[in-house]
């Protein structure tokens, strides 16, 4: 058996990256504008890891801190070619001027015919698992194998057609009804079998998914939907080797639990409640407003605190934390989100304290660049031959995925330290532990060989 510390070899990033989004709302069509923006050199790609991020290697005497698209052999992003699927018809540019995240004049005329050249391919869509939603640009209903056969022909023609080398998929689209994994959702008999017979427990999601991981390409989920994190398809994708990472792009508010949280917890601060409430106006909003969805995306949004505070080990501390979570639907804000939070902590003694933090940012705007990297960085896990759950993505994400067994990480620091770690393996770089014993070897008394 191979070393598991053997570094991969990593095929180059020749030819083209098709990206197809699953959905062209807000998300996707401000993913897609701001790529076309920055290659035609009239942006840059604020927010994106991948792009300006660096990554330090060896000693800090060093002084070894490349880009990390210089580090890695990402694609760049004049290899990348653009598809989606969305119910409603209107091409990039119509479907982007409707979602009024970016300035008409400004950030949309300039690549006007890049974005109309973008026309929706039709969506396997259900209004049963987004009921707030409904459009005429949608498959013929019939069977999801039917749906299944249908989004797989897609990918084939696209594949085709742009003549694209390799492929990512990016769930871009609206947080479905909840549902919870059954014995549908099992082993992919069971799952198969549950596809030829209709039933409920496939969602189009899942649909997506099941397609994607069949025709080879790596997937990603934006939404907090049940998708390729069924136990079903979460082991065809490792039994075929197809990279799948998480699902619930961590934009504003659980961006924020996820740096807070930690800070609590490192300084051994008790916390007796921490209330959350978002408004927000676009499509994710309205399709939120149904409380089907919205159990999705709370089931999402919840499971952040949990994980990092281990109420289990410290129960004094938060052992009876109250944890809330809202999401009301306001239409005059559009993509703009507000995200205020009430933390209630104690400390020293038991002396209550109150930390209030009000976030107002453009979801849209916070989610395009991490859709950019889950594209990068999946065609790269793809091609170092990385199958099944890449969790050094989980930085990416409300919902990691991990390993069966595996709580997830979801300190955004211990994710970002994950991510880069796992990038300087790739490349057969040291790890930084950040020990640094080796500076100080004659205080210490010690002989150290670290990477401090």
């Amino acid at each position: 058996m191979e070393s598991l510390t053997a570094v991969p070899t990593i095929a180059e990033a020749n030819g083209t990256l098709g990206v197809l989004c699953v959905g062209l709302g807000a998300v996707a069509t401000t993913f897609i504008a701001g790529v076309e923006l920055i290659r035609a050199g009239l942006a840059e790609p604020i927010g994106s890891l991948s792009q300006i991020g660096t990554i330090r290697l060896g000693k800090r005497t060093e002084e070894r801190s490349p880009l990390i698209r210089d580090f890695v052999p990402l694609a760049s992003l004049d290899q990348i070619t653009f598809g989606a699927w969305d119910p409603f018809p209107d091409d990039a540019y119509v479907a982007a001027v409707r979602a009024g995240v970016l300035d008409t004049a400004r950030h949309l005329e300039p690549i006007a015919e890049k974005l109309r050249a973008i026309q929706p391919m039709t969506a396997a869509f259900d209004p049963t698992y987004v009921k707030k939603l409904d459009g005429p640009n949608v498959k013929p209903s019939g069977s999801k194998r039917a749906m299944l056969e249908a989004i797989r022909d897609d990918i084939r023609s696209f594949r085709e057609q742009h003549s694209c080398d390799r492929m990512v998929m990016i769930w871009c689209g609206s947080t479905e009804v909840f549902l919870e994994i059954g014995d549908e959702h099992l082993d992919l008999a069971r799952f198969n079998a549950a596809i030829d017979a209709n039933a409920h427990a496939i969602s189009p999601a899942m649909l997506y998914a099941y397609a994607s991981l069949l025709e080879g390409v790596p997937f990603a989920n934006g939404a907090p939907n049940l998708a390729v994190d069924v136990p079903a398809l979460r082991q065809f994708a490792t039994d075929v080797g197809v990279p799948i990472c998480g699902k619930d792009f961590k934009t504003g508010q659980t961006m924020v639990k996820t740096v807070l949280a930690p800070m609590f917890k490192a300084r051994m601060l008790g916390m007796n409640g921490w209330y959350s409430t978002n408004i927000l106006g676009n499509r994710d909003g309205e399709v939120l407003d149904d409380p089907d969805s919205f159990k999705t995306k709370e089931s999402s949004k919840l499971g952040v605190l949990d994980t990092i505070l281990q109420p289990q080990l410290y129960p004094q501390l938060y052992g009876d934390l109250h944890h809330v979570v809202r999401i009301n639907y306001y239409p005059p804000r559009g993509d703009n989100k507000e995200g205020w939070d009430n933390i209630d902590f104690f400390g020293w003694l038991g002396y209550p304290m109150q930390l209030k933090v009000d976030l107002l940012c453009r979801d849209s705007i916070l989610a395009a660049p991490l859709a950019l990297d889950l594209a990068l960085f999946l065609d790269l896990a793809q091609r170092a031959g990385l199958g099944g759950v890449q969790e050094w993505l989980s930085f990416y994400f409300k919902a990691p995925q991990v390993a069966p067994g595996l709580y997830a990480e979801h300190d955004l620091f211990i994710q970002l330290t994950k991510l880069k770690n796992t990038l300087r393996w790739l490349k057969g770089e040291s790890q930084i532990t950040h020990l640094g014993v080796e500076y100080y070897a004659d205080e210490y008394n010690v002989d150290a060989s670290t990477d401090g």
